[in-house]
């Protein structure tokens, strides 16, 4: 007579333990602190769950190596990171709601309640988190009080990837309701390259001219990029 073995198989099928385990992340974090998790293991555990054949730190290490890493996937947007095998769309928004919570934090945590803004340096700084990752292009107003303190901050232009129209009365309304002193202009070029095109040139002396008429001073303007920052100010294009 065979003595018969408690088997799973009676009562439902046989689940092999996965190789990964969330939990094991999660008391990893709170034992020793979430900066102690790499890049696939936080993506993890935000994924929480693999997918049929692939467990969830496969799927986190295939979604940074394919992106590029933390900033590709800053581009991917939601639609992109849901495309992606074993993520979907409830995933991606919470990778998607992760992430933005992630710039977001970094905003805050680079400004003041009164920045300053003396020079190029200070501008690129408030600026690259914000444009230099975009794909199409945006045009940013700063509006400053008499010490160069940042009064507001308004997008006053969006374009795609090879530009926006922008008019000086564009920029110069919204300065005169924020009662700016003065202003600068910055905006991000896609390409990766910060150096201006002769439509940037032209603009920017018009608005030069058209701010001087009514008494605010344009004290810059900045072309951020991935590869760097360019003052049109110090290329002498503002008098």
């Amino acid at each position: 007579m065979f003595e018969l073995q408690p088997s799973e198989n009676l009562v439902g099928p046989t689940r092999s333990k996965p190789a990964f385990q969330p939990l094991d992340l999660r008391e990893r974090a709170l034992r020793y602190g979430i900066a102690t998790l790499s890049d696939a293991d936080l993506l993890a555990l935000l994924l929480s769950t693999g997918s049929s054949g692939a467990s969830v730190a496969s799927i986190a290490q295939g979604l940074l190596a394919e992106s590029g890493g933390l900033s590709g996937l800053t581009q991917l947007g939601t639609g992109g990171l849901a495309e992606h095998y074993g993520v979907g769309p409830a995933k991606a928004a919470r990778l998607a709601a992760a992430l933005e919570l992630g710039k977001r934090a970094f905003r805050e945590a680079v400004e003041e309640e009164h920045l300053v803004l003396t020079g190029v340096q200070d501008v690129a700084r408030w600026a690259r988190p914000r444009l230099s990752t975009l794909e199409h292009e945006e045009v940013w107003l700063l509006s400053l009080d008499g010490q160069n303190a940042l009064k507001s901050a308004r997008r006053v232009a969006q374009g795609g990837l090879h530009g926006c129209a922008l008019t000086p009365k564009d920029v110069l309304r919204p300065a005169l309701r924020a009662a700016a002193s003065a202003i600068i202009l910055l905006h991000n070029h896609p390409s990766g390259c910060a150096e201006p095109s002769a439509e940037d040139i032209e603009m920017t002396q018009q608005l030069s001219l058209a701010s001087h008429t009514l008494g605010i001073a344009l004290v810059d303007h900045v072309i951020v990029a991935r590869r760097g920052a360019c003052s049109l100010a110090e290329l002498g294009v503002i008098p």
